[in-house]
């Protein structure tokens, strides 16, 4: 009696079919059907073996969309801030309209999957990638893309590899001007909350915090600096942290909006006024700046025009590369604006009031 083939048997063979088979990875049998060179000879006879013995043939479709006027964009993603990544996908979508380029949009959970989800996209045909804050500093991730030659810009990332062109702002210079204006205010005791610590503009905001106490001859405060992760939980336990010292700050400057909106909320919650009692300020000047009350304080990074020049950067790269021209990873810095709304005020002198109270009925 014959054998029926199963559904797996009679659908056609994909390119994870002919990975699993020989034992490589989907970007490793991309390199092969693309005749790169960068492959051990033993290493291609298995992949070819599998792609006989599994009758492979490449979608028609997907060799046409790797056609010389077509143009592939992917956009590896993992923000944890919502806000963030809707004005990066507003730019990045319509900038990719505009140039007739198309944009596929993946997912990743940091620390997880994001290599597997970058050869998944190598492997597709893909022509480049953007990759946004985290992945904008995800070591392995551009490692991979080096690999495959495959063009890459990072997006909002304080020290970019040398193997991807990049665009940002000078995230050290924006700290430094919001921590001079709050001492400008007349605060002294200004409380930082730093980004996450895989984020190299973490790092830069920091420096640019401390150098502006340092020319401001105000002494450095361990007890005023906490951890935070760009999200608003972690601001909720930073600014936690913060205002049950023995001596609170009288400002708080968040290293971003998500954890600035977090100590706003902290703050009403320990009975403060903002900015009566403590003046917060942000970083970033997304949509959630100007939907909590009060608007927050922050610096405008241009996160929308951000996507756009790295899709503008990344178009760019891949005719050139296309033209056998040489690689180029340039690094393009946008401005930035320190926007001033309703969280922030002078400091005032005055009795502990509603801070006193609330902590004595605990």
């Amino acid at each position: 009696m014959e054998l029926k083939p199963n559904r797996r048997q009679r659908g056609a063979s994909t390119i994870h079919d002919v990975a699993r088979r020989a034992g490589v990875s989907p970007m490793t049998v991309s390199r092969v059907i693309n005749g790169e060179k960068n492959v051990k000879p033993s290493t291609r006879e298995l992949v070819e073996t599998a792609i006989r013995e599994l009758n492979y043939a490449p979608n028609p479709a997907a060799r046409s969309l790797a056609s010389a006027d077509l143009i592939r964009i992917g956009l590896l993603y993992s923000n944890p801030s919502a806000a963030y990544l809707s004005e990066f996908l507003v730019g990045g979508l319509d900038q990719c309209s505009r140039n007739n380029v198309q944009l596929v949009v993946a997912k990743c959970e940091p620390g997880t999957d994001e290599e597997v989800v970058a050869e998944r996209l190598i492997a597709s045909g893909i022509d480049g990638i953007i990759l946004p804050p985290p992945l904008c500093d995800a070591t392995a991730v551009i490692e991979i893309l080096a690999r495959a030659h495959t063009p890459a810009v990072a997006v909002a990332t304080g020290k970019p590899a040398d193997t991807v062109s990049a665009v940002s702002i000078d995230d050290r210079k924006a700290a430094m001007q919001m921590t001079q204006h709050l001492i400008a205010l007349g605060h002294q005791r200004i409380g930082f909350i730093i980004g996450h610590p895989n984020q190299t503009a973490s790092a830069r905001r920091l420096d640019g915090y401390r150098t502006a106490l340092a020319q401001a001859g105000i002494a450095e405060t361990e007890e005023l600096i906490t951890q935070g992760f760009f999200t608003y939980r972690s601001g909720l336990d930073a600014a936690e942290q913060l205002l049950r010292l023995t001596d609170p700050p009288s400002a708080i400057f968040a290293s971003n909006d998500d954890m600035a909106a977090a100590s706003v909320a902290v703050a009403h919650r320990h009975g403060l006024d903002v900015p009566g009692d403590i003046t917060v300020c942000g970083f970033d000047d997304t949509a959630l700046a100007t939907t909590i009350w009060p608007e927050l304080t922050t610096i405008h990074q241009p996160i929308t025009d951000m996507s756009r020049a790295a899709v503008d950067m990344l178009i760019e790269e891949i005719r050139r590369r296309r033209t056998k021209q040489k690689e180029r990873h340039p690094h393009t810095l946008l401005d930035f604006t320190l926007v001033r709304r309703q969280s922030d005020a002078a400091p005032r002198r005055r009795p502990p009031t509603s801070r006193a109270r609330l902590d004595k009925a605990r």
